[in-house]
């Protein structure tokens, strides 16, 4: 199953309409969501967390559509937050 924050975040996502059909956002405006209404935690961990969900090598089925630097396989730590965009895989509306 998904951890707590891993729910918040896909919660947020959906309240906020980042639907796969919609533009990205900025993953600074959905971790600021997710810290300020269900999350109330250090900002990298809910960043790390929905890094995980976007990375392809990290889980079976990619939760978060990511666009931007989400890290690699060889270790290379993903861009901060403000360089980086997000939105809901398809999948994620699933759940």
């Amino acid at each position: 199953g998904l951890k707590p924050v891993h729910r918040r975040i896909l919660y947020s996502m959906s309240e906020l309409n980042l639907t796969p059909d919609k533009p990205y956002r900025k993953s600074a405006r959905i971790v600021g969501d997710v810290l300020g209404k269900y999350h109330p935690h250090g900002d990298t961990a809910v960043y790390y967390a929905m890094v995980r969900m976007a990375q392809d090598f990290s889980t079976r089925a990619l939760l978060v559509d990511g666009h931007g630097n989400f890290g690699s396989v060889d270790g290379d730590s993903p861009a901060a937050m403000r360089y980086t965009e997000a939105k809901m895989s398809k999948l994620s509306l699933e759940l």
